[in-house]
């Protein structure tokens, strides 16, 4: 991924694997909004304490950095499920209830998702010139919320999945995140070979750790999806706070930041 520090002092990320291609991503970072700690600064949540004035305006500045018109911005309500919204122009700026994926084939409508540890997924199709954007901690990937985006690419848009181009951005990675041993099994009974995506620590607290990048890779690789055509950026959320916000790092007490994607004229 590349790093970027923008006019309005808004730093974000793009994905390599985009540069070349008529579709434009920024994931944000906690840097150039105007909440105060422990939101500090460019939070996209009203649910953890900040000000919705804030949250608007760091949404704002946002938009400007990347060049978007703020009030074109679609967001999806999470739920933690495998809901996925097809958008139009007829639904730009709405919030999108209930589900944790959108899609469009309209070009410049961004799409916005957002996070604290979860996985950003980003599902393209340069052939048929559709966007998928979606948000995965461990309960959407267990259940297939990556695997859901791109079936409802191929329902709405005949998507051919060894043709997408996937990202998976900024978040906890597989040496931070220790889960319970019912998230394994629960993994083990719905992934195809799911206990290879734990890693099994000795000592007293040995509860495993969880790699969200690979489950979710390894899922759309054996839907047809070709692993040379993924980029994972390896950032691990919970070990850069300075660039993130965490969840787990930060024991709650943080806010939230965004992907938000869209499609350039081809």
């Amino acid at each position: 991924m590349q790093r970027i520090t923008h006019n309005n002092g808004v730093i974000t990320y793009t994905f390599d694997s985009l540069a070349t291609l008529p579709v434009k991503a920024h994931v944000s970072t906690r840097h150039g909004g105007v909440s105060p700690a422990p939101w500090n600064t460019l939070n996209f949540s009203v649910k953890r304490g900040d000000e919705r004035e804030r949250v608007a305006e760091n949404r704002r500045r946002f938009a400007e950095a990347a060049g978007i018109n703020p009030e074109d911005v679609t967001h999806a309500r999470q739920v933690h499920g495998t809901g996925v919204a097809k958008v139009d122009w007829e639904e730009a700026g709405e919030t999108l209830e209930g589900c944790d994926a959108l899609i469009t084939d309209a070009v410049g409508l961004p799409l916005s998702v957002v996070f604290a540890d979860c996985t950003p997924i980003l599902l393209y199709d340069p052939i048929q010139h559709a966007l998928g954007v979606c948000h995965a901690g461990w309960r959407g990937t267990v259940n297939g919320a990556a695997l859901a985006t791109l079936w409802a690419m191929q329902a709405a848009y005949g998507s051919d999945p060894n043709q997408m181009i996937v990202c998976i951005g900024p978040s906890i990675g597989p040496e931070s995140y220790q889960v319970g041993e019912e998230v394994l099994a629960l993994a083990e009974s719905k992934l195809m070979h799911g206990a290879q995506y734990f890693c099994h620590p000795d000592g007293p607290d040995a509860r495993p750790y969880f790699d969200l990048w690979q489950a979710n890779a390894r899922q759309l690789a054996e839907a047809g999806v070709p692993l040379d055509q993924i980029e994972i950026s390896g950032i691990d959320t919970a070990q850069h706070t300075d660039d993130f916000f965490s969840h787990r790092a930060e024991a709650g007490q943080c806010g939230l930041f965004a992907m938000m994607a869209w499609l350039a004229p081809a």
